[in-house]
C-alpha cells in the first residue's frame, strides 16, 4: 500500500508512540525524573537506602531541577529507535510465522509469541545498546576513581555533556567497545518484552474471546477501546519489569562505566557480586520510581502506538483511493 508495508507502519507508529509517551511524561514532569532517579540509585552501589523524595532533593540541591532531566535527549532518541526497531522486527517475524501457516492474519500461539518476541528483542538490544550507554553516562554523570591519598575510592561528578560530546568522550577514553558494555544483561533482558508482549497478546485475545461469547450470533466483535490498550500496557509492563529488574541494575552499572560495573565479568557475575556485597536488596535499588515510570510510559506507549497505527492506515487508504480515482 503506497510502498509502505504493514510492518513499516507498525515500526513508525511504535517509534512515534514511544516519543509521545516520553514527551507527555516530560510535560507533566513526572516519569522521566523517576527513571533518572532509578538509574542513579542503581549505579550508586554503596549508598544508603533513601526515599524517592530524598533522592530527588539531593539531585536538585547539587544540579538544580535540570539535574532530574539529565539524559532526556538521548532517552527520547533511544525510545524512538528502540520501539521502531522492535515493532518492525516483531511485525515482520509475526507475518513470517503467519505466512508459514498460509495465513495473512490471525493470533499467534503463546510459543509463537515468545519466539517472535525473542527475535525482535535480541535485534533491538544489539542495535540500540550504544544509545543506552550514552544515556546512562548522561544520566549518572559520576565516575568512581581511586584516591591515592587514602587508598579508598572517591566519586567524581562530571560536567554535563550533550549526546555528541558524550559519544566523543567515550570513544577517546574507552574506545568503540564501550558502546556495548552491558550487552550481556541487555540480551537477558530480552525476556522483559517477551514477557510483556506475550502476556499482552494473550490477555488481548482473552478479552476478545470473552466479549465474543456475549455477542449474538453473526454480530461483529467490537474493537478494543483506548482504555483497554492503556490498562493492558500498564499491567503487562508491571509484571515484566518486576520479574527482570535485577538485570536492569547490573546493566546500568556496566553501562555507567563505574568501578563496580567494570569489575563484572558477566551478568551473572554482577548478580553474584551485588548480592555478596549489598545483599538481595541491592538488586532492587530504585525499583519504586522505575516501576512507576515504566508502567506509566508503557500504558501511554500502547495507547499512542495503536491510535497512530490506525490513523496511519486510514491515511494510506485515503491516498490509495484518491490515486485510483
Amino acid at each position: 500500500m503506497v510502498g509502505l508495508s504493514d510492518s513499516a507502519v507498525h515500526a513508525v507508529s511504535g517509534a512515534a508512540g514511544g516519543c509521545i509517551a516520553m514527551a507527555v511524561s516530560r510535560a507533566f514532569t513526572v516519569t522521566y525524573p523517576l527513571v533518572n532517579l532509578s538509574t542513579r540509585s542503581q549505579v550508586e552501589a554503596k549508598t544508603k537506602k533513601e526515599s524517592t523524595r530524598a533522592a530527588a532533593l539531593k539531585v536538585i540541591q547539587r544540579d538544580g531541577i535540570a539535574g532530574l532531566y539529565d539524559g532526556l535527549s538521548s532517552s527520547l532518541v533511544g525510545i524512538a529507535v528502540t520501539n521502531g526497531i522492535y515493532y518492525l522486527c516483531f511485525e515482520e517475524a509475526r507475518a513470517l510465522v503467519l505466512r508459514s501457516r498460509n495465513k495473512s492474519k490471525g493470533a499467534l500461539s503463546m510459543a509463537e509469541s515468545i519466539l517472535v518476541s525473542a527475535f525482535a528483542g535480541a535485534a533491538t538490544s544489539i542495535l540500540s545498546n550504544p544509545i543506552w550507554v550514552v544515556n546512562t553516562r548522561q544520566t549518572v554523570r559520576t565516575t568512581v576513581s581511586p584516591d591515592a591519598a587514602t587508598g579508598s575510592t572517591k566519586k567524581v561528578v562530571e560536567k554535563r555533556r550533550g549526546i555528541i560530546q558524550t559519544i566523543l568522550d567515550i570513544l577517546s577514553t574507552e574506545g568503540p567497545a564501550a558502546f556495548f558494555h552491558g550487552l550481556g544483561p541487555a540480551l537477558i533482558l530480552v525476556s522483559n518484552p517477551i514477557l510483556q508482549f506475550t502476556l499482552f497478546e494473550q490477555l488481548k485475545n482473552l478479552i476478545i474471546r470473552r466479549r465474543a461469547l456475549r455477542l449474538t450470533k453473526g454480530a461483529s466483535i467490537p474493537p478494543l477501546t483506548d482504555l483497554d490498550f492503556f490498562l493492558l500496557g500498564a499491567v503487562t509492563k508491571l509484571f515484566a519489569t518486576s520479574v527482570t529488574y535485577p538485570y536492569l541494575t547490573v546493566k546500568a552499572r556496566m553501562q555507567a562505566g563505574n568501578a563496580e560495573g567494570k569489575s563484572y565479568a558477566s551478568a551473572f557475575d554482577g548478580l553474584r557480586k551485588i548480592v555478596a556485597q549489598e545483599g538481595a536488596r541491592g538488586l532492587y535499588k530504585g525499583i519504586g520510581p522505575k516501576l512507576t515510570q515504566s508502567v506509566a510510559t508503557a500504558a501511554l506507549l500502547f495507547l499512542a502506538k495503536e491510535k497512530i497505527y490506525i490513523a496511519t492506515r486510514k491515511a494510506l487508504v485515503k491516498t490509495v483511493v484518491k490515486a485510483a480515482a
